[in-house]
Order: C-alpha cells, then sequence, then structure tokens
C-alpha cells in the first residue's frame, strides 16, 4: 500500500494512536509540571491542555496525573509514559532539523577541563575535521563544569569520580601521575628529591585522594615535608610548561605530557605512579543526541585506542 497521497495526521490516525496533539500536551505538561506552563509553550489555554490530557486517559483508561492546587504530580502510568514521549518528540525534532536545513553547518560544541584542551583535545580536532569536514566544533576549556542541560554545550569531558546527575556518562580513562622533569636538568635519582624545586598547582576541587606531592611521598615511602624553593601554580598547564622550561620536577598526567615524553621534550626519570582520577564522557539525559552529536561522540571514543601520534588521528 502506498502512503504518499495521505496526509501525516492520516497516517498517524492509522497507526491506532491518540491524537498528536493529546501527546504533545502531555510530554509538555510533565516536563513542567504544570498544565498552564505547558499552555504558554504550546500556544493554547490550560483548559485545552486539560481537555486533551482527559482525551490521553480516557484512550489508555488510566490516570496519568494527579492533580493539586498548583500543580500536577506524574501517576505511576504516566511516568512510564512520559520518557517514551519525550526521547520520541526529540528525535522527531533533530531529524526534521536535518531535513529541514539540508544544507546548514553543523556544530557541535565540547566543553572540557583547560588542561586537557590544551594538552590532549585541541592536538587531536584536525583529525575530526578531515573525517567530517561538514561539521564545525566549538571548543569549550573551563575547569568549571558548565550546566548542559542549559545548552551551553553538547558533550563534555569531565574529570573527577562524579557522580554526575542527570547525564548520561561513559568512563573514558583513568590516568596515572608520576614524577617528570625536563632532560636539560640532567639525570636524577629518587636521592635528588630534596635538591629540586618541586612543581605543583592547585586542584580545583580538594580531595583526599587527589594525586598530589604529599601522597606521592607517601607511596614512594619518603617523608613529606613542606619546603621551600617549591613552585605553585593555579593552572596545570602552566605547571607543565614550568617543567618543559626546566624549573624543577612535576607530578604530572603521564597521559597530558605523553607526547612531550616519546619526542623527549620531558623524561619520567623514576616511579612510582600513583592514580589519578577519572575522565569521563557525559552528556544531557534529557536529550537524545543529533546526527552531528553522535558522530563527535563516537570520534572522541576513539581517540581514546588510537594512534599514539594525534598528528595521525582520524
Amino acid at each position: 500500500m502506498s502512503y504518499s497521497h495521505l496526509s501525516f495526521s492520516t497516517i498517524f490516525a492509522m497507526r491506532r494512536l491518540p491524537s498528536l496533539s493529546a501527546l504533545r500536551a502531555f510530554e509538555a505538561a510533565a516536563r513542567h509540571g504544570s498544565f498552564k506552563q505547558a499552555a504558554n509553550e504550546l500556544a493554547v489555554t490550560p483548559t485545552a491542555i486539560s481537555h486533551q490530557i482527559r482525551l490521553l486517559e480516557e484512550y489508555t483508561g488510566l490516570c496519568l496525573f494527579e492533580r493539586q492546587v498548583r500543580k500536577v504530580i506524574l501517576t505511576d502510568a504516566g511516568v512510564e509514559l512520559y520518557p517514551v514521549l519525550r526521547d520520541g518528540f526529540n528525535a522527531f525534532e533533530a531529524v526534521l532539523q536535518q531535513l529541514g536545513k539540508p544544507l546548514a553547518r553543523r556544530r557541535v560544541i565540547i566543553s572540557t577541563t583547560n588542561a586537557f584542551m590544551a594538552r590532549w583535545l585541541a592536538p587531536r580536532v584536525t583529525g575530526f575535521q578531515k573525517l567530517h569536514p561538514e561539521i564545525d566544533l566549538e571548543l569549550h576549556a573551563s575547569d568549571q563544569a558548565v550546566d548542559l542541560g542549559a545548552d551551553v554545550a553538547d558533550v563534555a569531558i569531565r574529570y573527577g569520580r562524579g557522580p554526575y546527575p542527570g547525564m548520561v556518562v561513559e568512563e573514558l580513562f583513568t590516568d596515572c601521575f608520576a614524577p617528570v622533569s625536563s632532560p636539560q636538568l640532567g639525570p636524577i635519582g629518587l636521592a635528588d628529591m630534596n635538591q629540586l624545586s618541586l612543581i605543583d598547582f592547585k586542584w580545583t576541587h580538594e580531595h583526599p585522594l587527589n594525586p598530589t606531592w604529599k601522597n606521592w611521598f607517601a607511596a614512594a615511602g619518603l617523608p613529606w615535608k613542606a619546603r621551600q624553593g617549591q613552585l605553585l601554580f593555579s593552572d596545570e598547564g602552566h605547571a607543565i610548561q614550568a617543567t618543559l622550561a626546566g624549573q624543577g620536577i612535576a607530578l604530572l598526567s603521564l597521559e597530558l605530557v605523553a607526547d612531550d615524553i616519546a619526542a623527549g621534550r620531558l623524561t619520567q626519570p623514576f616511579g612510582p605512579s600513583i592514580p589519578g582520577h577519572t575522565y569521563h564522557l557525559v552528556r544531557s539525559a534529557g536529550h537524545v543526541p543529533a546526527p552531528h552529536v553522535d558522530s563527535a561522540l563516537a570520534w572522541l571514543r576513539s581517540q581514546i585506542h588510537g594512534p599514539a601520534n594525534p598528528s595521525a588521528q582520524s
């Protein structure tokens, strides 16, 4: 049977579904927790929203909302129905936007920490551009977590232990920290620690398991005491730059300085290494990612196990 001559509403009715107006009214009311706010969004009256909800309840034979004075609360049946409709409407929107603007360029905003942006993500973006020339990347660097629910960014790479409520979370990798120095300082051993300037940086969030010099000294079985001549930076990237300049020895993420070690600009003179935190790929649980965002997500995942040389990655 050909459907080419039928209207969308006719096809919708043929699927034995309630009216699209009723489903839209329910999804908006469930999202806002209010018939009035749903009415404002859909440019109808609260009475019209209430009428559509009642039609849907008659169709299902179930009560979908508990009506209260200033708000409405989903019943168990409403809770079960809401995410199905929410995800469906999000998917409709994504596809229709893609169909409606076939020539428009797509943009993906990725947010992550300053150090991860500079040392890991930025050197790799050429590979994404070669793979997806039709998609623009906007890179947002901040050590404070952005609100993905407010559409500040499509995707974020967050560093820590979570939890990340309201997010879809994928673990990327856990890094480790070890003493790192410039070859300019010459051969260095554990016995030289008392004569070296320790390069350090402030953590945005205090945590007892942060990979700090104090924790490294404990892992190495060495006595720890605060010393003069310590270089303390507010930014991890600046600590890396000071280490490259031969200003002392730093406890750094081996993941973020892997290319410098491979190129001989830095060395890891001795251990032990201690665990850092975990990098997570996160996005809002309230949105189904559009195809161009999915492409960025797939590319980010591929980089974890890609070649060591970022310029060769695609």
